[in-house]
């Protein structure tokens, strides 16, 4: 038994993912390019202020710890690990996005062709809604789960597919590009919100209230091994292997699967509570202010009106 600080063993490739290191840099390029050099290219662009700036260069950096740090490596091992990859991922990463790319930036990327037929999903909230969760769920089947983690490709295009629905999820509340009144009011956002929650519940207790551990890729050794192969270069996992210094996941950690599994389950409903909460705090003072603002606009047109006509009235006294 060691501890979580053993994964060095699997080297710098498997720890620190360089090729995704450059991947999140580039897109921060292009990001700062289009934003501070070539926003006048762009139908209504304008540059970007340092609030924008600074909430992008932060997810990149979320994104990067997530999928390319030893958090990565280490959701292969706990499953507790997972699931907080799953709800920073999802429930927070997505979202920050819309508050990161001005609205100019928003209406061009969901208005090209692709994009612009998988944003269409998010004129149907309830659609949208149905969609994400559905496939979490499904995802989190164990027989759904343990065969994905067995192919490189088919578990990563599953994962970008989550992340892209969770775009789409979080459209409805928070993009730049409808016109006001096409926007949901702020009372059917909080519903919307707390729907997502609710759908979100089922796979939680699944996971929370299960008896016995689900998933073979984090207590079977040679299921765990053959999933470790999505994060871990083949020629290193096979040469520790050979030398017999890991067969399973207990050489990491002493948790009880059992209660890996449950921590799992609560980390991804906390997390959820939490990034919800935020949400629905911001939605409902957003609200409120557009609230007062209309009430003000109103009194103002009203105060407005009638100086007219006291006006229109004097001219014939």
């Amino acid at each position: 038994m060691e501890n979580l600080s053993s994964i060095s063993i699997f080297g710098f490739m498997a720890n620190w993912s360089p090729f995704f290191f450059v991947f999140t840099v580039m897109v921060t390029v292009v990001y700062f390019l289009v934003t501070k050099k070539w926003y006048r290219e762009f139908e209504g662009g304008r540059p970007i202020t340092n609030k924008e700036s600074a909430i992008f260069i932060t997810n990149m950096v979320l994104i990067y710890i997530l999928y390319g740090s030893p958090v990565d490596l280490l959701s292969h091992i706990l499953f507790s690990f997972h699931m907080l990859q799953m709800a920073f991922g999802f429930l927070l990463a997505a979202p920050l996005f819309y508050a990161a790319l001005p609205e100019y930036l928003q209406k061009y990327l969901v208005g090209l062709p692709v994009l612009k037929q998988i944003f269409a999903i998010a004129k149907k909230p309830l659609l949208a809604l149905i969609l994400f969760n559905g496939i979490f769920s499904v995802y989190h089947l164990p027989v759904v789960m343990d065969s994905l983690k067995m192919s490189a490709v088919a578990h990563n295009a599953v994962i970008i597919l989550l992340f892209v629905l969770s775009l789409v999820m979080f459209y409805p509340i928070f993009n730049k590009v409808e016109p006001r009144e096409n926007h949901m009011g702020g009372l059917f956002k909080m519903l919307y919100i707390f729907g997502i929650g609710v759908l979100l519940t089922p796979a939680c207790a699944l996971i929370i209230f299960a008896s016995e551990p689900m998933y073979s890729t984090y207590t079977d050794g040679d299921a765990w091994l053959s999933a470790m192969e999505l994060c871990v270069p083949a020629g290193t996992l096979d040469s520790l292997v050979g030398q017999g210094m890991i067969s399973g996941p207990e050489y990491f950690t002493d948790s009880d699967p059992i209660h890996d599994q449950q921590a799992a389950g609560i980390i991804m409903k906390v997390m959820q509570e939490i990034f919800f909460g935020f949400m629905l705090g911001f939605i409902f003072f957003r609200w409120y202010k557009d609230e007062r603002r209309d009430e003000e606009e109103v009194t103002r047109r009203s105060l407005e009106e009638a100086r007219i006509r006291k006006e229109f009235q004097k001219q014939f006294r």
